[in-house]
């Protein structure tokens, strides 16, 4: 039978994966149960985060804030909403995609560095990410950047730990800068565009200065691509009607303002037209954005694959079969044609088990991969397996 750890304290999670290492016994490291991604881990004993929460500082003058890993995201931003800042990276929300129940938190955030549509433009969870305490596999607690932007001392490590889906360390504080609200927000959307012609669409506009936050494609009948912009409603309004004659080539543009393109966006974010059926599984592609529409045109002949594409066509959403080998063979042999990567991100248990879920990495990162984790957790403790 499984047990569950639910430490309060850094100082209950130090003893509780120190005696894991000095047993050799594995530790399955869980959040809010809203990310269920990668392969799965074999241990007799889930470390849950859940009972470290709680906001440990907040400047609201100085754009920073800081909490324990089992904070709840929606704690987090409606903190922040009262005084009309926000996390900048726009984390996405994976339960719609993967059927999850849980509530997102800070840590779950942070291990799995998310982000959302606002990255072309703001750059990911990492990014944001100033200071971290962690208690590595050796039962030791490590502290690595500062409350505040100036202290940069140990920023290799928060880089390490943001993506490292509890691999290196088990969080207990994380400290993000912060962005101010926009005042608005205002989406062109052109429809009937090809994936190829929305990508040249998406690049024009990005080429300008009128600072996109969003720049997306969904496939259908008809197409649809969206192209954000937030900041005051003057300014909104000015760049809607410069970007709506300038895209011109592109076809008619129609505005969406306000609640309505806050909509739009959180349904791409999540990733919401593509709630897989039972029988589908879900890769998540990163290549060049001029790649992108080679990439999914090859899924959607050879797997029927549905298609969303964001960052500009950076980021490729595709659906396929949730049989053999879920698409793996074909979607790694089309990315690797580019030099791009894929995750596996929604599959069923045993499929997961039986491919790689993460980009199979080369023989030299995988040498350093395995340095780093031997120098964190030596013994092997920490979500073993869980990204191999």
């Amino acid at each position: 039978m499984t047990s569950i750890l639910l430490p309060e304290s850094e100082a209950e999670l130090e003893a509780i994966v120190h005696e894991a290492a000095a047993s050799r016994s594995p530790l399955a490291i869980h959040g809010g149960g809203t990310r269920d991604i990668g392969r799965p881990v074999q241990a007799a004993r889930i470390l849950s985060t859940q009972a470290m929460t709680g906001i440990t500082l907040y400047e609201p003058t100085e754009l920073v804030i800081a909490a324990r890993p089992g904070t709840r995201l929606s704690e987090i931003e409606a903190a922040l909403a009262q005084n009309r800042q926000r996390l900048a990276f726009e984390p996405i929300d994976y339960r719609p995609l993967l059927g999850a129940h849980g509530e997102p938190t800070i840590g779950g955030v942070t291990a799995s560095n998310a982000s959302g549509p606002r990255r072309i433009q703001a750059g990911a969870a990492r990014d944001h990410l100033i200071g971290v305490r962690a208690v590595t596999g050796r039962g030791e607690t490590i502290k690595s950047g500062g409350r505040v932007m100036k202290n940069v001392t140990g920023y290799d490590f928060v880089k390490l730990l943001a993506g490292s889906w509890g691999t290196l360390g088990v969080m207990t504080e994380v400290t993000y800068k912060l962005l101010p609200e926009a005042e608005t927000e205002t989406t062109l959307v052109i429809e009937g565009l090809s994936a190829e012609r929305a990508v040249e669409a998406m690049a024009a506009a990005l080429g300008t200065p009128f600072e996109i936050t969003g720049a997306a494609h969904i496939p259908g009948a008809p197409s649809r691509t969206y192209l954000r912009f937030e900041g005051f409603a003057a300014s909104c309004s000015y760049r809607a009607e410069r970007l709506r004659a300038m895209l011109r080539p592109f076809g008619a543009a129609e505005a969406v303002e306000h609640a309505d393109s806050r909509a739009i966006w959180r349904s791409i974010r999540d990733v919401e037209p593509l709630r897989a059926a039972h029988d589908e599984v879900v890769w998540r592609i990163s290549v060049k954005p001029s790649d992108g529409p080679a990439i999914g045109a090859k899924l959607a002949f050879a797997l029927d694959s549905r298609l969303l594409y964001d960052w500009a066509g950076g980021l490729v959403w595709a659906t396929a079969p949730a049989k053999g080998d879920g698409g793996a063979e074909i979607v790694r042999a089309a990315v690797a044609l580019v030099g791009g990567h894929a995750t596996l991100i929604r599959a069923p248990f045993a499929l997961r088990a039986a491919v790689p879920v993460f980009q199979p990495e080369t023989a030299g990162v995988a040498a350093i991969s395995k340095k780093i984790k031997a120098t964190f957790d030596p013994s092997g403790v920490l979500n073993p397996g869980r990204v191999s």
